[in-house]
């Protein structure tokens, strides 16, 4: 009689685990389960045995894959860097080119200027104050702001921020001022549509959007889009203060899409042209001469 090879000694007990693996797989999570239950301190000692045993395993694994990703990290930054070393060099080029435009424009203006004999404009100053309260008093759209006469304040200086125009100062005291918003109802600022040249009145109704006053021709300034300016009507003002475009309301009236986000306001800067100080001046008027008494 033949000798039964190996292989076909074990087929029957493989034949067993295959028919019973998944109620083995069962309870033998249900031993660990119980396990874990009974004895916690048995079970988180031999895990922690286990993952020392296995940590220079995985370190010696994870080494080549955080070289791979530091690699090409390297590789995409330089990427970067090179399309944003190509962009500044663009922009570089544009900017000396302009920059040759502008000193070209400033030698041609101050020829332009000295052949006109045109009096020279008031130097600007800059006051910076930070929103200390909101809206107060007899005004509904206006701030206070923590910079005085002491600082350099003065009634009617223009408040602007980084965007563009936000309003002007109506009240000074020592320490702080008050600043009336563009889209108060009380504001009335001279401004200067840009592509038509038309001159106008902004006027604040509390809304977001304020109106254009007395536009000498309504169709033609009504075109969307257009860029509103600060006039310099009144000297006190400088002109060219950005202010907003033109958008056509919903009442048939031109109104002015702010340039400043007045729901983020911050900081502001009060613009001194040396001119507003002049308005609290009372203009000196004749004075009456009172007779002498006989002696």
């Amino acid at each position: 009689m033949r000798a039964q090879s190996p292989l076909r000694l074990t087929m029957p007990i493989r034949a067993w685990m295959q028919r019973f693996a998944l109620l083995l797989l069962i309870l033998a999570a249900f031993g660990l389960i119980v396990l874990g239950k009974a004895d916690t301190v048995v079970v988180e000692r031999l895990r922690v045995q286990l993952a020392d045993t296995l940590a220079p395993f995985f370190d010696l694994v994870s080494r080549p894959a955080a070289s791979f990703g530091r690699v090409s990290e390297e590789v995409r930054e330089i990427s970067a860097l090179r399309a944003e070393n190509e962009r500044l060099r663009e922009a570089n080029a544009r900017l000396l080119q302009w920059q040759e435009v502008a000193r070209r424009l400033e030698a041609e203006n101050q020829q332009l200027r000295g052949l006109m004999n045109v009096t020279p404009e008031p130097t600007v100053g800059y006051v910076s104050a930070r929103i200390i309260a909101d809206s107060g008093g007899a005004f509904v759209r206006s701030v206070l702001v923590n910079a005085g006469a002491r600082n350099g304040a003065a009634k009617g200086q223009a408040a602007i921020m980084d965007h563009g125009l936000v309003g002007r100062v109506v009240e000074v005291g020592d320490r702080a001022s008050r600043v009336l918003l563009l889209t108060d109802l009380n504001s009335r600022i001279p401004v200067l549509l840009e592509t038509s040249r038309e001159r106008a009145v902004l006027a604040g109704d509390n809304g977001p959007r304020p109106r254009l006053l007395y536009l000498p021709s309504r169709r033609e300034a009504a075109r969307p889009g257009e860029r509103v300016v600060t006039s310099g009507h009144g000297g006190v003002f400088p002109p060219g203060i950005p202010v907003g475009e033109t958008v056509s309301g919903e009442d048939g009236l031109v109104r002015v899409s702010l340039y400043a986000d007045f729901d983020r306001l911050e900081y502001l800067r009060l613009v001194d042209t040396g001119l507003a100080h002049t308005l609290s001046e009372p203009i000196p008027g004749p004075q009456r001469v009172r007779p002498r008494g006989r002696s």
